[in-house]
Parts: structure tokens; sequence; C-alpha cells
């Protein structure tokens, strides 16, 4: 009998993938690219058509790392989402536990994480206005709260305090996102089996040392996932303090995102420093991706890898010795 001809499949996956590779090389590997090389540039000014390679190549880099203003954006960028990130994921995980524990029968719990949610979706522009009203002086509702409740004599300026500034913004990016975090966790947590829950249940496991020794173990992969998406999404903050402060008072919420914005678009068109503090930015997001990367790393498989390389050793000298 005649067979019939395999049909292969792996075409229509090539086929299907040219939609998202052309988006990728168009609107994100060529920007990428392109702004790598603007870095070493002189290119600047409005509507300048023609650059050169500086003769010094890493000019703009030396002169963005002894920026003041650069520096200043980077301490506030690394205090900003350090101050919202620690409570943001200690408050997720929290919520994680309490929404999918065995034992808590709460009614509702998708009305609670709809709650938690929604201030992921509102806008960064409707909340800087929320949150500028909120803290408004000599009128606004915080004040006149501290007022009638006797805390304060006068009307506080908020606003014109570095510390108060860093402190709102922190909030607010914590506000904004501790409830898609719950959301990813809780996620993970479901698809760990059941079965393990139910084994510790028997022998008598307290719902914390099921949280402590059986959940977090097995969310490394998921807290990693949240850490590295933090910490690109911290480390380019700029929504928040561009639509809230202005990067003020005294460039106390200046983070480096905004920087980078400044230098490109507020008057100075410094492109060619612009893309140099924006590699620069990539660089350091990079080296503390790999940290966490290392120290998240799963040292059980890693062993196991060893082992089958170990035995696959073994087993071709074995093999060559009967040879």
């Amino acid at each position: 009998m005649k067979r019939k001809k395999s049909v292969s499949y792996a075409k229509y996956g090539y086929i299907f993938s040219i939609p998202f590779a052309a988006v990728f090389l168009i609107f994100s590997l060529y920007p990428i690219l392109y702004t790598a090389l603007l870095g070493f540039t002189d290119f600047k000014g409005l509507g300048a058509k023609t650059w050169h390679i500086l003769d010094n190549p890493f000019h703009n880099f030396t002169l963005i790392l002894n920026n003041g203003s650069f520096r200043q954006s980077l301490y506030n960028t690394f205090v900003i989402w350090t101050a919202n990130f620690i409570p943001q994921i200690l408050l997720a995980l929290v919520l994680t536990a309490w929404f999918t524990s065995r034992r808590n029968k709460l009614r509702g719990k998708g009305l609670f994480k709809v709650i938690f949610y929604l201030p992921n979706i509102i806008t960064a522009a409707s909340i800087a206005i929320l949150f500028y009203s909120l803290f408004g002086y000599p009128v606004g509702p915080v004040n006149s709260l501290l007022l009638k409740l006797g805390i304060v004599d006068e009307p506080v300026y908020f606003l014109i305090s570095k510390s108060t500034s860093r402190a709102i913004v922190s909030f607010i990016q914590f506000w904004m996102w501790y409830g898609y975090t719950m959301i990813i966790l809780v996620s993970g947590v479901l698809g760990i089996s059941p079965d393990i829950y139910e084994a510790a249940e028997i022998d008598g496991t307290t719902g914390l040392q099921a949280f402590l020794y059986i959940t977090l173990p097995n969310l490394k992969t998921i807290l990693l996932y949240v850490l590295i998406t933090s910490l690109i999404g911290g480390l380019n903050m700029y929504d928040i303090p561009k639509m809230f402060m202005q990067g003020g008072p005294d460039n106390a919420t200046l983070t480096t995102s905004v920087f980078i914005y400044n230098q490109a678009f507020s008057g100075s068109y410094l492109y060619n420093r612009a893309a140099a503090a924006s590699m620069i930015m990539f660089l350091i997001i990079a080296f503390f991706s790999a940290i966490l990367f290392y120290l998240l790393r799963d040292k059980d498989e890693i062993e196991r890898r060893k082992l089958n390389r170990k035995m696959r050793k073994e087993y071709k000298k074995s093999q060559e010795a009967r040879g």
C-alpha cells in the first residue's frame, strides 16, 4: 500500500507568527537599536536630519552620569519604587493568602477582587488630578479633615515638601498596582495542586504553615515574574510623577523617565543625551534583573540537570569501555 504523506503543520506556525515578528521588528527592535546608536552621536535639535558618530563615542554617557539632575532622578526613582513595592508585595501576599485559604469561607470573593483591582484600570491622568485635589492647599479634603479633627491648626501645604511629595507618589503607585500583583499571585496559587494542601491538612498543618512552606515555595516563578515586571515598571515610572507634580518640588519627584523626556522634548531636544540616559537605564534594569534571576533560580532543577549530565557522561564512558 502507498503510504500517505504526513502533513507538516510547522509552516502554519511560522505563517501565523509573521504579523507579530513584523510588528516587533518595526515598532520594538528597530527603535531600541536606533536609540542605542543615537547615544553615540551628536544628534540634537528639532528638525535635525544629519548626525555623526562622536570622536569620543561615550561622551554623552559620561555627561549623563555626571549630571546632577540625572543622579537625583535615579535616587528618586529607587526611593519611590522601593517605598511602594515593599508594602505592595506584602499586602498582595496577605490578600492572596486570604482569598485562596481553604479554611476561609468568605462570600463575595470575586467582588472584593474586582474592587481591589479597580485602581489599576483608572487612567493615570484621572488619578493625578484626584490626588492633587485631595491634597489641595489651602482648600482640600485632606486639609479639611485634619482641621475638623483638630490635628492641625492651619492648612498644610503638602505638595511643597520633598518627603511628603515622594510619599504621596509612592502611595499612588502602591494603590494603583497592589490589586494587579494580587491577581497574578492568586492565579499562581490556583495552579498549585490541591492534593498538596489536602495532604497538609491531614497532617495537621495550620493555614500559616501551609502558606509559608507550600504556597510560597511553589510561587517562586510567579514571584520572579512579579519582581521583574515591577522592577521594569518602577524604574520606568513616568505618568504619575509627570502629571501629578511635574517632577517637583525641587526635583523631589523627578524620575529617570521624566528626566529623559525633559532632555528630549522639553525645549532642549538633546536626543543624543536622552538616548544615552535610556541605555544607561536599560543596563541598570538588566543588571538588577540578572541578580533577581540568580537569587530566585530553581536550585533543585539545577542539581537535577547536573546529575543528568553526570549520568550521561558515565553512560558514555561505560559504552566506550565495552566497545
